[in-house]
């Protein structure tokens, strides 16, 4: 079956290039060009992907990509932001809410096409990962769930706590980025000053003690961090 993509787009230009590029790639395409009509279709098409523009009118992209992933009946629909390259802050903010990518204006409609299929690809994985709820396998590492266990060739990895939680959050969606006002979030649950250092220590310490596997856990410079997708 034909993944259904929704493109929230104000310009007609844009819109005809996307549609045209993301069909020839055998995906099914609607879009709508404002925010409100972005949020009524979500709700009554269920895509499988939506293309967002953070420049909408009548309401803001950021808006609308929080109220899809505050709204149980649309959080799990994955949002790729079209932003300007002045837009770093909205790019961060987006990403905060629960974006999965970001994708640049200009852009060639390749690119497009392949950050789509990689971000539909990685939330496959990542719902096979769900269903295989005591492990998760990527890249020769091993995280067993039950034992709170990372295990290489050679046997255990000593991890604490947090190291734990952070490895098994990275593995679980592969590919996407997580900044640090998410990690300080999700990992420590609480607001904390001096959070740069907070995180990146403690990811330095995890990718020292995974040795070669630590290079899996990327660093997205201005951004935060992601885990490698494979091959």
């Amino acid at each position: 079956m034909e993944s259904k993509i929704l493109i929230v787009e104000d310009e007609r230009d844009i819109v005809d290039l996307l549609r045209y590029n993301l069909r020839e790639a055998g995906f099914e395409v609607d879009y709508v060009r404002n925010g409100a009509d972005a949020l009524q279709r979500a709700l009554e098409n269920s895509p499988d992907l939506i293309l967002l523009d953070l420049m909408l009118p009548e309401v803001d992209g950021l808006i609308v990509c929080r109220l899809l992933k505050n709204d149980p009946r649309t959080k799990n629909i994955p949002i790729v932001m079209l932003t300007a390259k002045v837009e770093e802050g909205d790019r961060v903010a987006g990403l905060e809410l629960g974006a999965d990518d970001y994708i640049t204006k200009p852009f060639s409609p390749r690119e497009v096409v392949l950050r789509v299929s990689a971000v539909l690809r990685r939330i496959q994985v990542g719902k096979q990962a769900t269903a295989e709820i005591n492990q998760i396998q990527t890249h020769g590492l091993t995280i067993d769930l039950d034992k709170h266990q990372v295990l290489i060739e050679s046997g255990a990895i000593d991890l604490t706590a947090t190291e734990f939680k952070l490895i098994k959050l990275f593995a679980s969606s592969p590919g996407r980025v997580y900044t640090r006002d998410i990690l300080m979030d999700v990992i420590w649950g609480q607001e904390y000053y001096g959070i740069d250092r907070t995180v990146d220590t403690h990811v330095s310490r995890l990718r020292r003690k995974l040795g070669d596997f630590g290079k899996q856990i990327e660093t997205v410079h201005g951004v935060g961090y992601r885990f490698k997708e494979q091959g």
